[in-house]
């Protein structure tokens, strides 16, 4: 069983190579149906739980505190800090003012003594960098959070975070949070090779596009409820037809190999070389189900070619793509 568990990045943490994302939590998912999903996830082996103190107005933080209750020190907990948690115009964003209150929050709601890994939720071009950063290492040292993270960063950004981390000598990023999918590929231009040269732990988020990779989309067809029929953010997200275009083309492949799309997306996400564990979501136990399949899929360098070659490969950070191909001045 230990194989089975991954090193997150380089803090010596193993984690399992599926995390369930909290998000319904208290919404779509009652407590009781979020109390036998956490319970099939543990069976199952997974260890890593994701949250964010947004997330259904703090529930699903007070759901997720409630059930690590008997094993708190078996799990790997994440939480995130940056959107708005009220009216006050300073209940947001990266600095001190909010990131301080936003943290002893999340404890609370989680009846926990320490957050294992803190993200920030998103870049706060508001925020001088180093106000931010400074707090989160104050909060390390308090011995509120353990781990550091930046979810929805962009390469330049990390980068230019860890190094005032370092020359300050401040705790670093260890751990990434960026979406992907097979329709949403622009994290391999820059941020997982990054992830990579700095062994930096990846959990990716959206491993299911919102639905998108189910099978029950494509140009011509849609359920009559999900996300992306329902959601106006998901639908902006996943407006291009580009994107039906491949749910066409993955489900069609996956028919005719005979696999559920459900798992071959997440198992496909979790292939990748950079990426420590996809966060897995559902509503109820029988899509989480779904989800746990990926355990099972063996993915083949072959069968991870072939499914990447149903979607469009993001262009090199420099644009040039000859550099893929013989057609250029070659490399060292």
């Amino acid at each position: 069983m230990t194989d089975f568990y991954r090193y997150l990045g380089d803090t010596g943490v193993k984690i399992s190579p599926l995390c369930l994302g909290t998000m319904p939590f208290g919404g779509d998912t009652d407590p009781d149906t979020a109390a036998a999903m956490f319970e099939r996830c543990r069976e199952a082996g997974i260890n890593a739980f994701d949250c964010a103190n947004v997330y259904e107005d703090g529930r699903s933080e007070e759901i997720l505190g409630d059930l690590i209750a008997d094993c708190r020190d078996e799990v790997v907990l994440t939480t995130k800090a940056y959107f708005p948690t009220g009216e006050d115009p300073n209940a947001r964003g990266a600095h001190r003012y909010h990131l301080v209150r936003a943290v002893e929050n999340s404890l609370r709601r989680l009846d926990t003594d320490r957050i294992d890994i803190l993200f920030i939720h998103r870049f706060d071009e508001k925020t001088a960098l180093h106000e931010t950063l400074r707090t989160l290492d104050d909060l390390v040292r308090q011995g509120k959070v353990l781990y550091l993270g930046a979810s929805n960063f962009a390469a330049w950004q990390v980068m230019k975070a860890l190094g005032v981390q370092r020359r300050e000598g401040w705790t670093p990023f260890h751990v990434l949070q960026p979406m992907y999918n097979l329709a949403k590929r622009q994290a391999e231009v820059e941020l997982l090779p990054m992830a990579e040269s700095e062994d930096l732990g990846v959990l990716t988020y959206s491993p299911l596009g919102g639905g998108l990779l189910t099978g029950k989309y494509g140009l011509d067809r849609a359920p009559e409820k999900g996300r992306l029929v329902e959601n106006q953010m998901y639908q902006t997200r996943y407006g291009a037809d580009v994107h039906y275009e491949v749910a066409d083309r993955f489900t069609e492949f996956a028919r005719e190999h005979g696999y559920n799309p459900v798992p071959l997306a997440v198992s496909w996400v979790a292939h990748h070389p950079a990426v420590t564990a996809p966060i897995i979501g559902a509503r109820t136990l029988d899509q989480l189900e779904g989800s746990l399949g990926a355990l099972e899929i063996d993915m083949t360098p072959d069968l991870y070619e072939a499914i990447s070659d149903l979607a469009p490969t993001p262009p090199p950070a420099t644009d040039r793509v000859e550099e893929r191909s013989e057609h250029t001045y070659g490399s060292r």
